[in-house]
């Protein structure tokens, strides 16, 4: 089967040095999903990426909260909110893409984790669905109606942006090779993947586009 047309893209999510190993919150062999990527990128007319962007004094970090710890949990803006190694800061290093990492056909960047107030997983709202980073509407705006996500981490960033994607009414694939799990618990990963087909969305492999 043919999966990718004019009406496709490929939706790159956080694939930033934070999340690399070595870096703030990073996701074990999150290194080894660029190479696929880059492959996939030229399959592709269209490639959109995703960029977590924090403020320093996000609420979603641990050090934040004087006397918390990552991997805690908080409420936050309403909801049950894990505490994370500072991450993605605005400006540095670690907010940036993966070196190696090809952008050269990147029609737009969209940044999320911006509001200190609410923490944003999804490339489309943050986890209170209050803000909307507009990816939904640049999409329909260019006929896209299927979204192929890859990037980091797959149980949080990667499933949120392919659920959001399919309940805005996208096609919606995961590519599975193309993505890690941060895996607190070891069947985090399964879990999302698990999740993302009872919601509808198509698994396949970087091999099968």
């Amino acid at each position: 089967m043919e999966w990718i047309n004019d009406d496709s893209v490929l939706l790159i999510v956080d694939v930033q040095n934070d999340f690399i190993p070595g870096g703030a919150l990073a996701v074990s062999e999150g290194d080894q999903v660029v190479p696929l990527i880059n492959d996939m990128q030229k399959k592709f007319r269209h490639v959109i990426a995703t960029q977590d962007f924090h403020p320093s004094d996000h609420g979603s970090f641990a050090a934040n909260h004087p006397g918390r710890k990552p991997f805690e949990f908080i409420e936050l803006a309403g909801l049950t909110q894990i505490l994370w190694p500072v991450h993605c800061v605005q400006g540095s290093s670690g907010a940036d893409f993966h070196p190696k990492l090809n952008r050269s056909q990147w029609m737009a960047v969209f940044q999320k984790g911006k509001n200190p107030e609410v923490d944003s997983y999804s490339g489309f709202f943050d986890n209170a669905r209050r803000g909307d980073t507009g990816l939904g509407d640049f999409l329909k705006s260019i006929g896209i109606r299927r979204v192929f996500v890859c990037g980091l981490a797959l149980d949080y960033c990667v499933k949120f942006t392919a659920l959001d994607a399919k309940s805005l009414g996208f096609e919606t694939f995961l590519i599975s090779d193309a993505t890690r799990a941060v895996n607190l618990k070891p069947e985090d990963g399964n879990l999302a993947i698990a999740e993302m087909e009872a919601a509808g969305i198509t698994v396949l492999t970087s091999n099968q586009l």
